[in-house]
């Protein structure tokens, strides 16, 4: 089976580490030189694509891949893989799974209730309003094509080497009180194998939530990161007196709890980091933060 990828970053290596031996082929998009290069020496080979000009050796790629996983976000006017490159992945003649990451952020502001895929978008940013025009154009194609696409809906990332230990080790961690907020997060661990079981029983235009099963406020991982490390934690700073960047802080407008159940019963999937706890607990215990 061959993949290729576009937006070869951190939860797409993460996945293709994770199973690079289930791939015969791995070959990606970067928009770097120097990306690139790091990427061959680890057997991937990489593509330049910056979201206006192209390598054109990944059109002979795609009509090669098997599978294909979208890592890209889209710009104000579309998708801007699909700008490019909709023709060639609509003929792709091997293509029969279609990955598209998108964000939970889609749904917008719950004020703490729970959502599902079945809860209505309700974007309160342009950035999310990008997200679901780029969703529904992966969905359009996925109804006119005999490849299956799914979206998948994703939590506050954290993994290896992006994680609240690392920022109580290096003193940046910020332990910001708004009362009542909570998210849910995801361990780059579990995005891959929800992933790999997708391809493996591939479903039709599916979305699919892939989240923790314990929505949390964000100030008790910094406190539990700290408690691990054996570090006093940070300050709690009321939200109104912290000082963040527009993008952080509009990351709190939204307040919400993420169900996952469909990725359990319809993909079969037992999650190995059910809570922060857990899998910030396996970071520290393979090093992570430790000095």
């Amino acid at each position: 089976m061959n993949l290729f990828v576009f937006g070869l970053g951190y939860t797409a290596q993460q996945f293709i580490q994770t199973y690079r031996e289930r791939f015969t082929e791995v070959c990606g998009t970067v928009r770097s030189p120097d990306k690139a290069r790091k990427l061959e020496e680890a057997g991937i080979r990489a593509c330049r694509f910056d979201g206006a000009s192209f390598d054109p050796q990944i059109l002979d790629h795609l009509s090669r891949a098997d599978a294909l996983l979208i890592s890209v976000p889209p710009t104000e006017e579309t998708d801007p893989v699909l700008k490019h490159f909709h023709e060639a992945i609509a003929a792709a003649p091997h293509l029969r799974w279609v990955g598209y990451l998108s964000t939970v952020g889609v749904y917008g502001n719950a004020y703490g209730g729970w959502v599902d895929e079945a809860t209505p978008p309700s974007p309160a940013s342009a950035r999310a309003r990008h997200r679901i025009a780029a969703e529904r154009q992966w969905l359009d194609l996925g109804e006119r094509s005999p490849f299956a696409v799914q979206v998948f809906r994703l939590a506050g990332i954290y993994g290896p080497g992006r994680n609240a230990l690392l920022k109580v080790a290096d003193g940046t961690a910020k332990r910001i009180v708004k009362p009542g907020q909570v998210f849910n997060r995801i361990h780059t661990a579990d995005i891959a194998q929800v992933l790999m079981a997708s391809i493996e029983s591939p479903s039709r235009n599916a979305i699919y939530n892939i989240a923790d099963d314990e929505p949390g406020p964000p100030q008790d991982v910094i406190a539990y990161a700290a408690e691990l490390l054996g570090a006093a934690p940070p300050p709690e700073v009321p939200f109104d007196e912290a000082e963040q960047t527009p993008m952080a802080r509009a990351f709190y407008e939204d307040n919400k709890r993420v169900r996952n159940t469909r990725i359990k019963t319809e993909l079969g999937v037992t999650l190995r980091y059910p809570t922060y706890r857990h899998g910030l607990k396996a970071l520290f215990e393979a090093g992570e933060g430790v000095q």
